[in-house]
């Protein structure tokens, strides 16, 4: 009896996990990773006691949600390393890195933030620009992308895509795509004119995006 009873309060405490997951998951995507905990827990339809009990703080509730989508990221910026064509993988790695902040407010934050403890999250990410360094390489060798683009333009392009999205998100849906289609054709090596300016180090972005992390 004892074990049966043991037993069923761990199959309530995953369905509520699920639930919790999936309120989430929806929150998210169309509200930020800022939502309040609270209100994930109404949609979820458990307390808030439950939710902290699954999911201890903000961040872990982000890292459950946001783990795969850093996995995708990861995944498309090896595919875009892998290209026949270095310049078709350079674009094709900005629209699809755009088109996920697009269709979810959630990855436009957790592309722009840092969670220093989320391995799930910073794992795949440290993957991820590992890769894209090597496609801005193939494209800068191969004379396609303009030799001064670096990857922390990339950080630059997903920023600048998340403020407009920000503020066009529901007026002018599309209009990130017309953004995408001139900062690549501003990035092509026959485009080039004047030199750029000095790009952001990595520690000022890194710096950048710990501040732009969701707060408990």
């Amino acid at each position: 009896m004892e074990a049966c009873k043991r037993r069923g309060l761990r199959k309530d405490a995953e369905i509520n996990r699920e639930r919790i997951l999936r309120a989430a998951r929806i929150a998210f995507r169309e509200r930020g990773l800022e939502v309040p905990l609270e209100e994930i827990a109404r949609r979820a339809e458990v307390n808030i006691a439950t939710l902290y009990r699954r999911f201890p703080d903000r961040e872990a509730l982000i890292e459950a949600i946001m783990a795969d989508r850093m996995a995708e990221f990861a995944e498309v910026a090896k595919a875009a390393e892998l290209a026949a064509d270095p310049w078709e993988g350079f674009r094709g790695l900005i629209e699809h890195l755009c088109g996920m902040q697009a269709e979810d407010q959630g990855v436009t934050e957790a592309f722009t933030s840092c969670f220093p403890t989320a391995q799930a999250l910073e794992g795949p990410r440290a993957r991820a620009m590992t890769a894209v360094d090597r496609v801005i390489k193939r494209a800068r060798d191969a004379g396609t992308l303009r030799a001064d683009f670096t990857g922390q333009d990339l950080m630059l392009i997903l920023m600048a895509n998340a403020g407009v999205l920000g503020s066009t998100r529901c007026a002018a849906p599309d209009a990130w795509r017309r953004l995408v289609a001139l900062i690549l054709d501003a990035c092509r090596a026959d485009r080039t004119g004047d030199p750029l300016p000095p790009a952001p180090t990595a520690e000022d972005l890194h710096t950048a995006m710990l501040t732009a992390r969701p707060q408990r």
